[in-house]
């Protein structure tokens, strides 16, 4: 079928202290002049301390601040429901130009599965920024040493070889190991794949051996692949990755799967074109900058920056595809 969610799936492919006040806030007019420092942003994370998308906002904002874009961007988490929690925080906000909330495909997943009555595309576009391979990682005691190893013991009894991932079903932690059970010849119905609120509550089960191994973003467990607490058996990009230069991609270890998950920003509905264009303008000037090229290659994430429309335009086929396969898996 060759279904493209940038995700690339294969086949048939498988998702408070927002009280912090300032609603309706916009930006100045020193805020919105090009070149200018801009004050008072915020940026939500619809899900727990330590994952991917904790992860691409504290960078955003640090080098916005570093580089002067911005004066002290406040990060802070709002977890709850896949994402859905932050994202109806987000359309509740009407208005308020000071807010966006880091998010990816897994929120337009769980926007479906949660039965969200919020949608992402009643948000307010700013940009699509990365992309990011998934990984299949087990802690370093465990009996499978390759991909191979863990596939075979997986065919032979898929309910008892638990999966778990950072995204609720629907997510992109969710429709990587269905995608990889259904490429391997396992019913994804038969998946015992477990779900925790992003990667800072994976990471504790799979080091507590709680799962058989995990399926994420490979940039959530880096620190701990560095201090030999994880190894990494595959990462489902087309090509190596630059970070884990001994992992050997799906593809090469003869499983036929390539899977690309994404991460962008969005602000709520109605905010001023001033404040869209504010927001756009300063995560370009950090997309240029130096020091986020330098975490890109750090983190070894793929630069995918687009804005404003064009990442509109994006957002609502992905909102699309997305609903149109989990109906063909009966989770929306």
């Amino acid at each position: 079928m060759g279904i493209h969610l940038t995700v690339r799936l294969g086949a048939l492919a498988a998702a408070a202290m927002l009280t912090l006040g300032a609603c309706g806030a916009t930006a100045g007019k020193d805020d919105t002049k090009a070149g200018g420092t801009l004050t008072g942003l915020r940026i939500m994370v619809p899900n727990t301390p330590g994952g991917g998308y904790d992860t691409t906002a504290r960078t955003a904002a640090k080098v916005m601040g570093d580089t002067k874009i911005a004066n002290t961007v406040q990060v802070f988490n709002l977890p709850g429901a896949g994402g859905t929690v932050g994202l109806q925080r987000t359309v509740n906000e009407k208005g308020n130009g000071k807010l966006a909330m880091q998010m990816g495909l897994g929120v337009v997943g769980a926007s479906y599965t949660a039965k969200s009555k919020a949608r992402l595309t009643e948000t307010t576009p700013l940009a699509k920024m990365i992309e990011e391979a998934g990984a299949i990682v087990v802690p370093k005691d465990s009996p499978y040493k390759t991909i191979g190893d863990l596939i075979a013991a997986w065919k032979k009894n898929p309910k008892k070889v638990a999966v778990g991932g950072g995204s609720s079903p629907g997510g992109p932690d969710h429709l990587l190991p269905m995608q990889l059970a259904k490429t391997v010849g396992i019913d994804p119905k038969q998946v015992n794949y477990v779900s925790y609120d992003g990667g800072g509550e994976l990471l504790p089960a799979l080091l507590g051996n709680k799962i058989a191994f995990g399926a994420s973003g490979f940039g959530e467990f880096l620190d701990q692949v560095e201090a030999g607490q994880i190894r990494v058996l595959a990462v489902t990009s087309a090509s190596p990755i630059a970070v884990l230069k001994d992992v050997p991609t799906l593809k090469a270890s003869g499983v036929d799967l390539v899977f690309t998950n994404w991460r962008g920003m969005v602000a709520p509905p109605g905010i001023s074109s001033a404040d869209k264009q504010a927001w756009i303008d300063a995560l370009t000037r950090m997309h240029d900058s130096k020091e986020w090229k330098a975490e890109l290659a750090k983190r070894g994430w793929t630069d995918s920056f687009v804005t404003g429309d064009q990442f509109g335009s994006f957002l609502t086929q992905q909102d699309q595809s997305v609903a149109d396969i989990l109906k063909q898996l009966g989770l929306a």
